[in-house]
């Protein structure tokens, strides 16, 4: 009897060892199934590592996501003031302008997408004395690329050469600085004195009905736009827009180009002194006409033919003459529709609200 317990209890032992055995072989095989072919999944509480391969995919895509920006100096002024600091490399500024073609090409050509801002020395300094940080210092340079410069005018690199990446990013610069001058005039306006809103939200819906009425009555063709406005302190404002008109009444237009036009338009509301807007025309036929309106207090007036020549024929900014071109018909600017109906007011869009401001690049 003694033996046949013992017997009896071997096997019970025996049964259950041989149940226990196969329970945790089971749960690991569960364990296995669900942590196959799963990133980051874990195995014995440790996270699954990948190949080498693996790890060099996965960087390389991220990579291609990482969008970079490179600050530019525009001229070999601003170049000039940047040579003062020991911790910057370059002496002249074609080498300069070489080696970022190198840098611009190599990121491009590993799919980067790259924008390239304005490097402005004078900005740089406040942006130094701002955050007291030392100016002569690669770190410093870098942190302000990325803070200040990102949020400033740029544009694409697509591979374009330099001279014609310098060009548009001038541009850019050129274009923002006018909205941004014509914004701060309209913002200091106060209410207006018809509805009691703001000024500047009602000048831009005036200015940018005024636009539409214009290109309207010039007919179909391509007409670019251009907008003066003297300023108070400074250059004049100027600014300019393509507008491509079919026969059906449809617009081509970059919005980008026709937010700055429509707030140096608007800004001409509060100024004392008449700006103007000329439009030359490219017909069907390939025939260019020239037609120009003066602006005062924001309405456009139809300029004589003679005073069509002599605005579209004198430099703006300097006042000089202006050869005339050669095949080009000037006209005397042709009286307007009605304005519509004022709209409720709504605040003037910013650049970033506009899927033309891409840094971009569109110019004038």
């Amino acid at each position: 009897m003694s033996q046949t317990r013992k017997q009896g209890a071997r096997r019970g032992r025996a049964g259950s060892g041989r149940a226990g055995s196969d329970s945790g072989g089971s749960g690991r095989a569960e364990s296995r199934r669900a942590g196959k072919g799963r990133p980051g999944s874990t195995r014995g509480g440790r996270r699954a590592r990948s190949s080498g391969r693996d790890r060099f995919r996965y960087r390389r895509a991220l990579r291609r996501e990482a969008p970079v920006v490179v600050g530019l100096l525009l001229d070999d002024q601003d170049f000039a003031l940047l040579t003062a600091h020991s911790s910057f490399p370059f002496e002249d500024y074609g080498e300069y302008l070489h080696h970022l073609n190198g840098l611009l090409r190599s990121l491009h050509a590993q799919g980067t997408h790259i924008a390239v801002g304005l490097f402005d020395p004078d900005d740089y300094d406040r942006y130094c004395d701002s955050t007291r940080r030392p100016p002569d210092s690669p770190a410093t340079r870098a942190g302000y690329v990325a803070e200040v410069t990102a949020a400033g005018p740029a544009v694409p690199y697509t591979r374009q050469p330099m001279p014609l990446l310098r060009s548009q990013l001038a541009r850019e610069a050129d274009r923002r600085a006018t909205w941004e001058r014509a914004t701060d005039a309209l913002m200091d306006a106060g209410p207006c004195p018809e509805c009691g809103q703001d000024l500047a939200h009602c000048a831009f819906d005036r200015a940018s009905d005024t636009l539409l009425r214009i290109v309207e009555a010039v007919g179909p063709g391509a007409h670019h736009i251009v907008c003066s406005l003297p300023a108070a302190e400074g250059p004049p404002l100027l600014a300019a827009v393509q507008i491509d008109a079919d026969p059906d009444g449809e617009m081509q237009v970059t919005e980008a180009d026709a937010l700055v036009v429509c707030t140096v338009m608007a800004a001409g509301t509060i100024s004392v002194r008449p700006g103007g807007l000329v439009v030359r025309t490219t017909d069907p036929d390939g025939t260019e006409t020239v037609r120009g309106w003066s602006l005062r207090e924001g309405e456009p007036y139809p300029l004589s033919e003679a005073e069509v020549f002599s605005a579209y024929c004198t430099d703006p900014a300097t006042g000089e003459p202006v050869p005339p071109e050669h095949g080009v018909v000037y006209r005397a600017g042709m009286p307007l529709p009605p304005p519509s109906p004022a709209p409720s007011a709504s605040p003037p869009p910013s650049p970033g609200d506009l899927p033309g401001w891409d840094g971009g690049m569109p110019g004038r």
